[in-house]
């Protein structure tokens, strides 16, 4: 019997909301919810599970920002096959948020020893641990694929391609580290949270001689992250930021602070999310990278 501090838990992801269900071992409905899409509130709301607990997530466009939140929270992810979770509900006559989320959890979970629904547990596509497609174990998995004739010509192409891709990927990385391991500045961006290799490497490559700046306003300027100013007369108005300059600098430090950050960076984030809404979560982003530039090394 599953540990009842540990229910099976699934997300109905959209783009700005999310239905969040949990369920019993005998398969009901415990709990669902509707929240933002906001990786601090969905690992609150899947906390109420318990610590670890199994998660089922559709995988869908724009899944990585959840799993990511969850894995780092400890909790046991699943994948579930869009193409399964569709014919399933093409056999209901009803579609709704709560059920989509109900149908991961009950899928992944199901065990016709724990006393579930035998008929629906013969139905069920059931979702895989992302843990079990990293790696070796993920390839291992898609040898046992059988696809007829172009099919599965298609999949090996990719898989080829994607081979080529991680193996340059691995030359680039341990090259970039080879050259910058001895570079001061490089190791100190290490150390900031949020920064890892590559995006320590594109700001020490592109920014250079950091004293060159005069200040920080003067950096973030040449990024092209501060907003334009128009003044005439007594009228001054501020736009959208310049997006002159750097452009591979101005998106390491968006894509720097997309991820666990400096708590003064993720503040800024966090303030204006607070005052003006999910509508505006570029601007938080774009700000949040703006004062991480800003902050001394």
């Amino acid at each position: 019997m599953r540990d009842p501090l540990k229910w099976p838990v699934a997300q109905d992801l959209h783009l700005h909301r999310s239905v969040i269900s949990r369920i019993d071992e005998q398969g009901k409905l415990i709990e669902s919810v509707r929240i933002d899409n906001d990786p601090k509130r969905l690992v609150a709301e899947v906390f109420k599970a318990g610590r670890k607990a199994p998660v089922a997530i559709e995988a869908t466009y724009g899944w990585y920002w959840a799993v990511d939140a969850l894995q780092a929270a400890r909790f046991e992810v699943h994948l579930a096959h869009p193409y399964g979770m569709k014919k399933m509900r093409k056999r209901k006559r009803v579609k709704t948020d709560q059920a989509d989320a109900y149908e991961p959890a009950a899928g992944a979970f199901r065990d016709v020893g724990q006393g579930l629904d035998p008929q629906s547990a013969g139905q069920a596509r059931h979702p895989v641990a992302v843990s079990h497609l990293e790696g070796m174990a993920g390839s291992a998995l898609l040898d046992l694929v059988d696809l007829p004739g172009f099919y599965a010509q298609r999949l090996d192409s990719q898989r080829r391609l994607l081979m080529l891709l991680e193996n340059e990927v691995d030359r680039v990385e341990v090259e970039l580290d080879r050259r910058l391991k001895n570079n001061t500045d490089y190791r100190n961006l290490l150390k900031i949270k949020g920064i890892g290799p590559t995006l320590a490497a594109v700001f020490v490559v592109e920014i250079g001689d950091v004293h060159r700046f005069t200040g920080p306003e003067q950096l973030t300027c040449w990024a092209g992250l501060t907003p334009r100013h128009y003044e005439s007369d007594r009228t001054v108005r501020r736009g959208q930021i310049s997006k002159e300059g750097c452009t591979l600098v101005r998106w390491a430090a968006v894509e720097a602070v997309q991820r666990p950050c400096e708590p003064a960076v993720a503040a800024v984030k966090d303030r204006i999310l607070e005052r003006r809404g999910r509508g505006a979560r570029n601007i938080a982003k774009v700000a949040a990278g703006r004062r991480m530039l800003e902050t001394p090394g």
